[in-house]
């Protein structure tokens, strides 16, 4: 069988520039006296620039075959977007090559593969036609793209006009709606709701049953796990493991060491609420059965309302509850300031988590005037993935039918 894709001693290199230290913003005054000053530093052999350089991948070799899905993961600036970008031919590589058998549909950041100046109707046949589809097919799955993507009353609007999730949306119908043989998706699912991501997920299984092949980066384990069979781990430009996904994804979780982070953003399409979650920030630290989980959240009152408090809900990749957090029993956040100026906290909560067995946990957090009161709450917007067992030397697997939590136990044996 012919690999979709084989990669071989890939590597990308970048040039990084340095200004010599001490040399501080520059004024145009500066920049000339800089300019009519340099034959002399020549002279001197002084360089007012310092160039090394990063190597963002190197030495990554892997091959993907049809119908097979590959999650990619790693931490912030391990090298998988730019992987991806390589991959895609909107980067060259600096050295290795690149294996692709067929067409290929990628979905990076928003913004990548549109042209915002045209409709989406117009980005429709665009990208059908640079995949080097005809009009005739084009037009066979023109209405299955508009009836996934969810945007028929803006179709003949100019994309700069579509809010992010709207953009996500069409641009995510377009990718897999256009049959490539390789699809390519990034973290920028992400920016969608929940439906919408469970709705891509669905539509991306049912590409690969058509034998097509899809390479998928995400922090979302638990997406990582329920899509992909085989993972890709990569760690400061270097493919550290090649593998069945869950065999990958502990390698992965040893490669990240005691300390786990995740972090969310409010969308620039979500709209403000008379009390609003603007960040969160989660990490999780120490070693079982000793873990600590520190979030750190902004919130913004933009209007009245009574003083509300706050809570995490912890879930497990089904969205099973396991637990609650909650600091305080009375209200601690006030509504804006009496001048009518919006008002901002930041709360940051610390919680001791009990021992938990090996899986996906995802945490939501919630803000409210009282329990029946809510006034956001965004939903497993942070995940973290246990990867040791509580029972130190335990290699048999557990089961969810048990429970979550393993308490710390101790047995004393006698002779009768």
């Amino acid at each position: 069988m012919v690999a979709a894709l084989q990669i071989n001693n890939l590597g990308k290199r970048y040039i990084v520039n340095h200004q010599r230290q001490g040399v501080r913003y520059q004024t145009l005054r500066d920049s000339l006296a800089d300019l009519a000053a340099l034959p002399l530093r020549k002279l001197r052999g002084e360089k007012s620039v310092i160039s090394e350089q990063f190597w963002a991948l190197r030495n990554i070799n892997f091959e993907v075959q049809p119908g097979q899905v590959v999650g990619i993961v790693g931490r912030n600036g391990a090298g998988k977007s730019t992987l991806l970008k390589v991959l895609s031919r909107i980067t060259k590589p600096t050295e290795g090559r690149v294996a692709l058998n067929g067409r290929v549909g990628s979905l990076l950041e928003v913004g990548t593969g549109f042209h915002q100046e045209l409709t989406g109707r117009e980005n429709v046949y665009l990208n059908g036609s640079i995949l080097g589809m005809s009009k005739r097919e084009i037009d066979g799955k023109f209405d299955e793209i508009v009836d996934f993507a969810e945007v028929e009353q803006f179709l003949d609007t100019p994309v700069k006009r579509y809010s992010s999730g709207m953009y996500v949306r069409l641009a995510f119908a377009v990718a897999a709606h256009l049959e490539p043989e390789i699809l390519i998706v990034d973290e920028v699912l992400a920016v969608g709701d929940a439906a919408f991501q469970k709705k891509c997920l669905g539509k991306m299984a049912e590409v690969r049953s058509h034998g097509r092949s899809i390479l998928f980066v995400s922090h979302n384990m638990m997406a990582v796990k329920t899509l992909c069979d085989t993972c890709a781990v990569l760690e400061h430009g270097k493919l550290i493991c090649f593998d069945d996904v869950n065999p990958a994804l502990a390698a992965y979780a040893n490669a990240t060491g005691p300390t786990q982070q995740a972090a969310w953003t409010r969308p620039a399409d979500l709209p403000l609420r008379p009390l609003s979650i603007m960040s969160v920030d989660c990490r999780v630290s120490g070693q079982q059965p000793r873990l600590l989980l520190e979030c750190e959240a902004v919130v913004t009152s933009t209007a009245e309302h009574a003083p509300a408090f706050c809570s995490l809900d912890i879930v497990d990749n089904t969205g099973t509850p396991i637990m609650q957090c909650q600091p305080k029993a009375q209200g601690f956040i006030y509504s804006k300031s009496a001048g009518g100026m919006d008002q901002s906290y930041r709360l940051k909560l610390t919680v001791e988590l009990p021992p938990l067995i090996p899986g996906d946990y995802g945490i939501s957090t919630w803000v409210g005037t009282n329990h029946s009161a809510t006034l956001e709450m965004i939903d497993r917007q942070c995940w973290f993935h246990i990867a040791e067992s509580p029972v130190p030397g335990r290699t048999f697997p557990y089961g969810v039918d048990h429970g979550f939590v393993f308490p710390v136990s101790n047995v004393a044996i006698g002779k009768l």
